[in-house]
């Protein structure tokens, strides 16, 4: 018999059920439900949470500098439907992203409609019946829209990284391709409002699969955002294949039904089909939705369009879309009646920006984009800042059965030392460490000692979802303190980490405590570079939030 399932058997010998994070392993096809909201207040204070995850989840926390876009419009193609013009723009000091504008042939101020584009082989370029990027953004423009397309990473005239990219320690600086497509987006809004044409009170936003996912998420962070129609990608039962949309730490306890419902009472079309992973939307996923927007008196604001067809944008929802649009921006009494009429496609080569025209000197490699990414680190609040990227939670009510903790379906493994005077926490030690006569909790933490059990790691996208051994392990410190707390009130909890991983494990824990605790760590072996933190504190976002040197300053502030 193995050792790992022999020490699952006595483990569950021991201590009867298992630890939800063990049992309740979720990944990208999970099926997934939106809880229920009873007041608008409620709701919205769950938003602000929500916000403040994704934005953390997506090395967004804190936002990147605007530095100067330096906005480059060439190349003009005028068609009978309106101009297309070619775009870069540096979202960040010398890395640009590629696109085009499309604009209406009259003049005046008109509303904006950015484009994002799924995971089709031509990218916004991609002009078939299944989704027709030049289509789109054509007729939009003969309706009277000035619509902006740009390149997932990876794609077309966006190059200077692949669209599939981040290492193990670039995950500990937030870096990767889902945050850095969404800064994108958070860029091609503040240059399509910088326009002397465009109408900043009418923004909408469309785009499908991968393109819809960046609708509804960049929406969640920016309220410039007004109108949403995100096609075939709001769904409780798959939330995305790609990394580009699912970055470690996303969807820890919600999943894409709640982060659309975060446009509530914004104009929201909901676009699904039967061939595709939307197909329960119209009895499941709007219905849902639609109680959000009940709790603001604004159900009218959201729709569904449901399609007998595979995963599309095509040319009947593109004209749902339209009338959606046109409806809600334009307020047009005849919105209904708007049909797609067929456009004038350019060459792909003379729609590219950087067709027979190289970026601008001086354009940024992809070390150093990344390096760009990592210099905003420990620039927020030290101890909110490491919350979030911890995703720990202070527990309001610590139970146990004499063996094992409990709180909220986690169960942490310990061993009570009887005395008098203050408590003491162990972690990593035996009764050994707890000093003579002094009453001491030692905890197996999550995946150590009695702890150890069966967790399967290798499912999509796992981190998305999931919190690491190493979070779950700070957890569980917190939840020992917060039982500490309950059973000796009013007094200074003594924290004691044995060894290096112990000891670095409180340390984190110490430093996001709601309350004053003595710590006792030796962090000798731990200097806190990528290294460390990949084989002692592996979580996500820990060094963009500060690393050691956040948790040193914090506990720093506090002991003074």
């Amino acid at each position: 018999m193995k050792p790992c399932t022999l020490a699952f058997l006595l483990s569950v010998t021991l201590f009867g059920q298992e630890d939800v994070r063990n049992t309740r392993v979720l990944h990208t096809d999970s099926h997934f439900r939106m809880p229920g909201y009873g007041t608008r207040q409620a709701w919205e204070a769950r938003r602000g949470v929500l916000k403040a995850q994704i934005q953390t989840a997506l090395g967004l926390d804190p936002m990147p500098a605007k530095t100067p876009l330096h906005a480059q419009v060439f190349g003009k193609i005028t068609t009978k439907d309106g101009t297309i013009e070619k775009v870069l723009i540096e979202t960040m000091p010398g890395y640009y992203l590629g696109g085009n504008l499309y604009r209406p042939l009259t003049g005046g101020k008109h509303p904006a409609v950015l484009n994002p584009h799924g995971h089709w082989q031509y990218g916004r370029l991609e002009n078939q019946p299944l989704y027709s990027g030049p289509q789109l953004g054509s007729n939009f423009a003969r309706q009277g829209y000035v619509v902006f397309a740009w390149d997932m990473v990876g794609y077309n005239d966006t190059l200077q990284t692949p669209h599939t990219f981040g290492t193990p320690a670039d995950r500990l600086w937030g870096f990767g391709p889902a945050g850095l497509q969404v800064w994108n987006s958070i860029r091609a809004l503040d240059f399509i409002t910088s326009l002397d044409d465009v109408d900043t009170s009418r923004v909408g936003m469309t785009g499908a699969s991968g393109g819809a996912t960046q609708t509804f998420l960049t929406a969640a962070l920016d309220d410039r955002i007004q109108f949403l129609a995100p096609v075939n990608m709001v769904s409780g039962t798959m939330q995305g294949g790609d990394f580009c949309e699912n970055a470690p730490g996303l969807r820890y306890e919600t999943n894409n039904i709640e982060i659309a419902a975060m446009a509530a009472p914004r104009p929201l079309l909901l676009v699904s089909a039967t061939g595709d992973w939307t197909r329960n939307v119209p009895s499941e996923e709007y219905p849902a939705i639609r109680k959000i927007y009940d709790l603001y008196g604004k159900p009218e604001n959201v729709a569904n369009v449901h399609l007998d067809a595979p995963h599309n944008y095509n040319k009947q929802n593109r004209e749902f879309v339209y009338r959606f649009f046109g409806k809600h921006m334009l307020q047009d009494p005849v919105a209904g009646d708007i049909v797609e009429k067929d456009a004038t496609v350019p060459m792909l080569q003379d729609m590219l920006a950087t067709s027979r025209r190289p970026l601008p000197e001086g354009a940024a490699t992809y070390g150093q984009v990344a390096e760009i990414w990592r210099k905003r680190a420990g620039t927020n609040e030290p101890k909110a800042a490491l919350t979030r990227a911890l995703g720990t939670s202070w527990p309001d009510q610590v139970t146990d059965d004499g063996a094992v903790l409990l709180w909220h379906g986690t169960r942490v493994p310990y061993t009570f030392v009887a005395g008098q005077g203050s408590p003491v926490l162990l972690i990593g030690g035996t009764k050994a460490d707890i000093p003579t006569g002094r009453p001491g909790l030692i905890l197996d933490v999550f995946q150590t000692g009695r702890a150890i059990m069966a967790r399967d790691r290798g499912v999509k996208h796992f981190a998305t979802f999931n919190r690491t051994d190493d979070q779950a392990r700070v957890q569980d410190i917190l939840t020992g303190l917060a039982w500490l707390g309950q059973k000796y009130p009013g007094t200074t909890l003594e924290l004691v980490g044995v060894g290096t991983a112990a000891s670095v494990w409180t340390e984190f824990a110490a430093a996001v405590a709601p309350v004053k605790v003595n710590l006792k760590a030796e962090l000798k072996g731990f200097p806190g570079t990528d290294a460390d933190f990949l084989k002692y504190l592996d979580v996500p976002d820990i060094q963009l939030a500060g690393g050691l040197a956040a948790a040193q300053k914090v506990l720093g502030q506090a002991a003074n």
